[in-house]
């Protein structure tokens, strides 16, 4: 069984099992589509041991990383990042908030703002998660060679949707660490 498993990952672009709604002839990348599950996997499995210590899932990730990330953050400026619906913000934010990992503090301009910040807690548990994925991609970066990084990001940013590559292109090139 290893044998026709490790074959069948070894193929540069496999073709699925014949269906009538493929068309003949057509080959596609399910190596790399599968690659990109199984990696996605491993990536937010060490995060989601994590998280389940505290009762979080990965929604709870994603909006810390974000938080942590952008201090002061609107919570309409996050619901654009993370496109979710504002009552699933809502149930996560709000544990997030009641178990003392990010604090909401009102627009000093605009009174109906509501800012999010990562406390002290937050930016802790933040960079703990962020630091167990960083040493994966590290691990994977440094058996690839130099440029590896630079081909990373263009290959990540080019499966971006091309109207949101440049909003993403802000938010990710930006210097390491929280900036309150």
């Amino acid at each position: 069984m290893a044998d026709i498993i490790s074959s069948r990952f070894a193929s540069p672009r496999l073709k699925a099992r014949p269906s009538e709604t493929e068309p003949e002839g057509e080959e596609l990348r399910y190596d790399l589509i599968e690659l990109l599950f199984f990696a996605y996997r491993d990536f937010v499995g060490e995060a989601d041991s994590v998280l389940a210590e505290y009762g979080f899932w990965r929604a709870h990730h994603r909006v810390l990383h974000f938080v942590h990330r952008n201090p002061g953050i609107r919570v309409a400026e996050l619901l654009g990042i993370l496109q979710i619906t504002k009552q699933s913000l809502g149930r996560v934010l709000k544990e997030l908030v009641d178990k003392g990992y990010i604090e909401q503090r009102t627009g000093a301009e605009d009174r109906r703002q509501r800012l999010l910040y990562a406390t002290e807690a937050g930016h802790a548990l933040a960079y703990k998660l962020s630091s167990l994925q960083d040493a994966r991609i590290s691990a994977a970066l440094a058996e690839l060679g130099p440029e590896a990084a630079e081909t990373a990001r263009i290959f990540l940013t080019s499966l971006v949707n091309a109207d949101e590559r440049a909003s993403v292109a802000r938010l990710t090139r930006r210097p390491s660490g929280p900036t309150e």
